[in-house]
């Protein structure tokens, strides 16, 4: 039986090593990946650090269409950190490649594996930001407001 297409938004982040073709190599495997269609993804952020360490982070959010269940679309992402070299030596650590599952649908998932929406996504301009530019519906203004002393710049091209 088929599984209806549901609408997820991921966040895309890199520190370490080529981190903006990083982000541009992980879009081409997500939406290569089976029972994955990348739809919309924003523009390369550069943002300093939160909770973290090392050099400037570049982030992005992709809008997607999939037929995976929540679960098994994190194995995807987690897959695709493990290709780019992703190392979790301790929380927070610098990161070759971090895919954050940000939204699945309408779904609220709270396990010990996965909680949709992210619990921290309002928290974050490099996620608040570039999610309003692909998806303006679903951010407000004091949802900007809330993160605006958060450096975050956009990259050009």
């Amino acid at each position: 039986m088929l599984r209806a297409e549901v609408t997820a938004f991921i966040a895309l982040g890199a520190n370490l090593g080529e981190p903006a073709q990083t982000l541009r190599d992980a879009l081409t495997s997500l939406d290569a990946a089976p029972g994955v269609r990348v739809l919309k993804a924003s523009s390369l952020y550069r943002t300093a650090p939160i909770d973290s360490s090392g050099p400037d982070y570049i982030n992005a959010v992709a809008e997607i269409a999939t037929t995976l269940s929540a679960p098994a679309l994190l194995d995807t992402l987690q897959a695709i950190e493990q290709r780019a070299g992703r190392e979790r030596p301790y929380r927070n650590a610098p990161r070759t490649l971090d895919l954050d599952l940000l939204r699945y649908g309408a779904g609220r998932i709270h396990s010990p594996r996965l909680s949709v929406p992210h619990p921290r996504m309002w928290e974050r301009a490099f996620v608040v930001v570039p999610l309003a530019e692909i998806a303006s519906s679903l951010v407000s203004a004091a949802q900007l407001q809330a993160v605006a002393d958060q450096r975050v710049l956009r990259i050009p091209g």
